[in-house]
């Protein structure tokens, strides 16, 4: 195109064509000259009503940008500039990172206290015991709801725990009950029977503790002591076991089908968690209480136990009353599986269904597939 194509802008060095050129899409060009060189660029624009003369000198200053070569101090001066500024911004940005930074870390000794004197694994687990019980808060609130509702309609309910020595039975039997009211539940745990209990009928010191109306009755260990305990240590006889086991789904039943509410819990220990906690009782003073001399032999009669455990489970399992088996080597888990167990059971009033009452498949497992893992494995 020559210079007689376009006119003259106010901008001293650009020039915008008359007319839209055919050959660029029919678009309006410009042109300018720097250092006595010509440079050229197709504008944006099919409508001269829609351009004007700045908008021609913004895209060319853009474009001049692009081809000019600024001199090297320039560049460096530019550079620098860019490089002060950014400093700046970092500087403002840490130091606002800072002040939060010493603010929180204000927050948490204040909480902690004196922690550095703490071993970091006694803190960690300090701290994790607190999140465990806020999650299971919610579902305390739903038990103390399940509660309201047996005692206003008068229903009986009666909550079995077993498992093998320190599989969280009674952590969870807390757990449960840490909000309840306490006039209307029982915890029950049995000794061994004196000599007038021998000669009644085995489940008759068992019966003198069921509930009453509106009341709740935890086993600690019931009945299915004759299942595992008794037969391995001869507490009782191989007849007066086979007995028990013939007898007693007839028995549960009849208190299913006279309105008792009936939750058969087996809180299932692996054999290395289990000693990882028979260690901890041995070393923790605090704990040493709780290991007994039928604990001394709980590992040494694993297999014995297993044996019993799949019997009774395979035996004692029915649709009145099923047994719910809960993996314990997780605590937090398995007590929130146990309180789900529990709520699942009643349908209550005021049920808050946006909590999570499905169970954990992981956790919270069938009898048939408890029976199917024993086979291949007696971990449990």
């Amino acid at each position: 195109m020559n210079l007689s194509d376009f006119e003259m802008t106010t901008y001293s060095g650009l020039y915008v064509s008359k007319e839209a050129h055919v050959k660029y899409g029919k678009k309006y060009i410009t042109r300018f000259q720097h250092d006595k060189k010509r440079y050229v660029k197709v504008l944006g624009y099919s409508i001269r009503d829609k351009m004007s003369v700045k908008n021609a000198f913004d895209l060319m200053q853009k474009f001049k940008d692009t081809i000019i070569v600024e001199p090297h101090e320039t560049i460096i001066e530019k550079a620098e500039e860019k490089i002060v500024v950014q400093e700046k911004k970092v500087s403002i940005k840490d130091n606002a990172e800072l002040v939060k930074l010493k603010e929180e870390n204000d927050f948490f000794k204040s909480i902690l206290g004196d922690y550095q004197k703490l071993k970091p694994e006694v803190l960690a687990e300090g701290i994790q015991k607190i999140h465990d019980l806020e999650a299971l808060k919610k579902y305390q609130i739903e038990l103390i709801k399940l509660q309201n509702f047996l005692e206003k309609g008068n229903k009986r309910m009666i909550i079995l725990f077993e498992g093998r020595d320190a599989s969280g039975k009674g952590g969870a039997i807390r757990r449960i009950t840490r909000y309840m009211n306490n006039k209307h539940y029982r915890i029950v745990a049995l000794g061994k029977p004196d000599d007038t209990q021998r000669n009644q009928w085995f489940l008759q010191r068992y019966i003198e503790h069921f509930p009453t109306g509106g009341e709740i009755v935890m086993f600690d260990r019931s009945w299915y002591n004759r299942a595992m305990v008794e037969p391995i240590f001869g507490f009782c006889t191989p007849e007066e076991h086979e007995i028990f086991m013939e007898d007693v789904v007839n028995f549960e039943q009849d208190l299913v089908r006279q309105g008792m509410v009936l939750i058969k819990l087996y809180f299932s220990v692996s054999k290395e968690e289990q000693k990882r906690r028979f260690d901890r009782r041995i070393e923790d003073p605090l704990r040493q209480w709780k290991f007994s001399e039928v604990d001394m032999q709980a590992q040494d009669l694993w297999d014995e136990f297993s044996e019993k455990k799949y019997e009774m489970l395979r035996r004692t399992t029915s649709r009145a009353a099923p047994w719910h088996i809960v993996r314990s080597d997780d605590k937090h888990k398995a007590r929130l599986e146990a309180m789900k167990i529990i709520l699942n059971s009643v349908d209550y009033d005021g049920r808050n269904y946006s909590l999570d009452f499905d169970p954990n498949e992981a956790i919270n497992i069938s009898v048939q597939k408890e029976l199917l893992q024993m086979r291949k494995s007696k971990d449990y």
